[in-house]
C-alpha cells in the first residue's frame, strides 16, 4: 500500500505535462554538481564570479530559490543518487568509517537503486565523469573492493576520482572504469572532469545514436584546496581587495534586485567568528583576498566546462531534448584547511593545499546562516537551476520557482521523464525501498508540486520543513549527542532565519519536533553520537595529512629528476 501511494505520489506531475510517447522522445539527462559552492556565488543567483554558461541555463530554464541538499558532501551525494534519505542509503555520516549500524556503514547499502541502475531498466545508457565519494573501498593500487564503485552501480562508463577531495593537479584515487590510473601531466582535474563529460557525450553519440542517456558530472571545484589554472586566477586580479563585508552587502542587494531573495529579507550581521575586515591588518589582506581570487577561479573554471558540454550538445542537436541539472551538494565550506610549510604561491602550484576560510565563506552564502555541516540555510541551500528547452515552454523560462524542494526528488522527476517502471522494481525486489522525492515535473511549468514535509539530520544538527515553517537545531561542535536549542522560522517571511519564532508558537515548535522524532525513528537515525562524529573527523584529517604530506615529497622529487 505505502509503494503504491508513493510511487502515485512520484508520478503526479504527469497531469500537467503531456506523456512521452516512445523511446526516441525521452530526454537525456545531465545531473551536473558542484562541490562546497555557496548559495550567491554563480552570476545567477548574485554573485560577481563570471558563469556566463550557467547564467545561459537560467536564464533559459528555470531556478529554483527554495532548494535544499544534504549539509555535507556523502549524505547529499547519496540522496541524489538514490531518491532516498542519507541513512535509508547506508550513508548518514562519511565513507570515513563504518560506525557500526546499517544506517552509518559508510557506503551505498544494497537497500537502494542508483538513478543509473533505474534509468538502465529504461533503456538509457549512463556516463558518470567526477568524483563518487560513495564508498570506503580505494586505494592507490588494483586491490580495492569495487562492489560500490560506479561500473557496479549503473554505469556504462567513468573517468574520476572514488574518494572525496584533494589536489586538482595529482588527484588521489583516480580512475578510468575499474582500474587507478595515474594523470598525465600536465594536468587539472576540473578541465579534466569537463573534457570527459564532452567525449561521453561523442561515444553515445557514435555508438548508440538511439539511445539516450543520463550522465552525473561531479566536480569538486571549489572544494578545497584552492587549485586553479594562472589563466582563470588573472581574471580576479584585484577583485576581492574590498574585503568580505563588501562583497556580503553587494551579493545581498544583487539577490533581491534580481528576484532571488524576497525584498524583505533581514541582513544579517557577519558570522560571530568571522573578523571585520578593516581590522585586519594590511600586510594579511593581500594574501586573504587571493585566496577569493582562486575560489573565483575554480568556479569560473568550471563554469566553462559546463560550456563546452552545451556546446557539444548544440553540435549534435541534442541540447533541446536534454534536461540539464545543476546544484552545489552543500553550502560554502568554513573549514580551515591550512599547511605552515607551503612552499608556493597559493592556488597556482600542489605545493600549497589551503581553504578561503570562515569569513569568505560567510560571504559565499550571504544572506544565509551557517555552513556546510549544518542544517540552517548556510548548509542546505542550493542554487538549483532546470534547463529543458523542449520541456519549459518559453513563458516559463528565466523564472523562479520558489517553493521547497529537495535532491530526493531529481531521482523521482529522473524516473517519471525516462518512463522507468519503480514500483516494477520494487516489487520484483521488496527490499529496495520506496522513493521519497516526489516529482518536479509539474514545475517545470511553475506548478506547485505540493511538496511533504522535508527533513535532515547530519552531526546531530536537525532540521525540518513543513511549507512556510522551518524547525532548525545545531549541536555544538565536540559536544555530546544531544540535540540543541529547537529553532523555528518563517521562512516566507524571514528567509534568513533571522528571528526566531520558537518562544512566540512553542505547540508548533514541539509539533514539528514530534514529527522529526517520528521520521527520525522511521529512517533509523538514532543512535546520534556527535562525540563519535568528531573523534572519526579528526581521524580522517590526520590520514589526509598524512597523503598531502607524502604526495609533497613525492613531487619534489619529481621536480629534482
Amino acid at each position: 500500500m505505502r509503494i503504491n501511494s508513493i510511487f502515485s505520489t512520484v508520478m503526479s506531475g504527469a497531469l500537467s505535462f503531456p506523456l512521452i510517447a516512445n523511446a526516441s522522445d525521452k530526454p537525456n539527462v545531465i545531473l551536473i554538481m558542484a562541490d562546497d559552492m555557496g548559495y550567491s556565488d554563480i552570476g545567477c543567483y548574485g554573485g560577481e564570479i563570471q558563469t556566463p554558461n550557467l547564467d545561459r541555463l537560467a536564464n533559459q530554464g528555470i531556478r529554483y530559490t527554495q532548494f535544499y541538499n544534504g549539509a555535507r558532501s556523502c549524505p547529499t551525494r547519496a540522496s541524489l543518487m538514490t531518491g532516498l534519505y542519507p541513512h535509508q542509503a547506508g550513508m548518514g555520516w562519511m565513507t570515513v568509517a563504518n560506525l557500526g549500524t546499517p544506517q552509518y556503514q559508510g557506503e551505498l547499502n544494497d537497500r537502494c537503486m542508483t538513478i543509473a541502475e533505474v534509468l538502465k531498466t529504461a533503456g538509457y545508457a549512463t556516463y558518470m565523469s567526477g568524483k563518487w565519494h560513495l564508498t570506503r573501498n580505494y586505494d592507490e593500487t588494483q586491490a580495492a573492493d569495487k562492489h560500490n564503485w560506479p561500473l557496479q552501480r549503473g554505469f556504462d562508463r567513468f573517468f574520476g576520482t572514488i574518494p572525496g577531495g584533494g589536489s586538482f593537479f595529482t588527484p588521489h584515487g583516480l580512475a578510468s572504469g575499474n582500474n587507478i590510473i595515474k594523470p598525465q601531466q600536465p594536468f587539472y582535474y576540473t578541465d579534466a572532469i569537463s573534457d570527459s563529460a564532452v567525449s561521453f557525450i561523442r561515444e553515445n553519440q557514435s555508438k548508440k545514436k538511439k539511445q539516450p542517456f543520463f550522465m552525473y558530472v561531479a566536480y569538486t571545484a571549489p572544494h578545497w584546496p584552492l587549485h586553479a589554472l594562472e589563466k582563470d586566477i588573472a581574471k580576479y586580479k584585484g577583485k576581492y581587495d574590498k574585503g568580505w563585508d563588501v562583497l556580503r552587502e553587494e551579493r545581498f542587494e544583487r539577490m533581491k534586485k534580481m528576484g532571488v531573495i524576497p525584498e524583505n529579507t533581514v541582513y544579517p550581521e557577519r558570522h560571530e567568528d568571522a573578523a571585520a575586515w578593516y581590522t585586519i591588518p594590511k600586510r594579511l589582506r593581500p594574501e586573504l583576498a587571493h585566496r577569493m581570487e582562486v575560489y573565483a577561479a575554480q568556479i569560473d573554471n568550471m563554469d566553462q566546462g559546463i560550456g563546452r558540454i552545451i556546446a557539444e550538445l548544440e553540435k549534435s542537436g541534442q541540447l533541446e531534448n536534454t534536461i540539464i541539472m545543476f546544484l552545489s551538494d552543500n553550502g560554502a565550506c568554513a573549514e580551515m584547511i591550512s599547511h605552515d610549510d607551503k612552499t608556493g604561491e597559493i592556488g597556482s602550484t600542489d605545493a600549497s593545499f589551503e581553504s578561503y576560510g570562515l569569513a569568505w565563506a560567510n560571504a559565499s552564502n550571504s544572506p544565509f546562516q551557517m555552513f556546510k555541516h549544518w542544517i540552517h540555510e548556510g548548509g542546505i541551500a542550493t542554487p538549483f537551476i532546470v534547463h529543458w528547452p523542449k520541456g519549459v515552454q518559453p513563458q516559463y523560462q528565466g523564472k523562479f520557482y520558489n517553493k521547497p524542494a529537495h535532491m530526493v526528488d531529481v531521482m523521482a522527476t529522473a524516473v517519471e521523464v525516462s518512463k522507468a517502471d519503480y514500483s516494477k522494481i520494487v516489487k520484483k525486489n521488496p527490499k529496495i525501498q520506496p522513493l521519497e522525492g516526489q516529482s518536479l515535473l509539474s514545475t517545470f511549468s511553475l506548478i506547485d508540486n505540493n511538496r511533504k514535509p522535508i527533513y535532515w539530520e547530519h552531526e546531530a544538527n536537525i532540521g525540518m520543513r513543513d511549507g512556510k515553517w522551518k524547525l532548525v537545531a545545531k549541536t555544538k561542535e565536540g559536544g555530546d549527542a544531544s540535540i540543541g536549542k529547537l529553532e523555528l522560522y518563517d521562512i516566507e517571511a524571514d528567509r534568513s532565519e533571522s528571528n526566531d519564532l520558537s518562544a512566540q508558537y512553542p505547540e508548533r515548535t514541539k509539533k514539528m519536533f514530534d514529527e522529526w522524532m517520528n521520521w527520525a525513528n522511521r529512517i533509523q537515525v538514532f543512535p546520534l553520537d556527535a562525540r563519535e562524529y568528531n573523534e572519526r573527523s579528526r581521524d580522517s584529517r590526520k590520514n589526509e595529512e598524512h597523503i598531502w604530506k607524502k604526495r609533497k615529497e613525492d613531487n619534489q622529487k619529481l621536480n629534482k629528476k
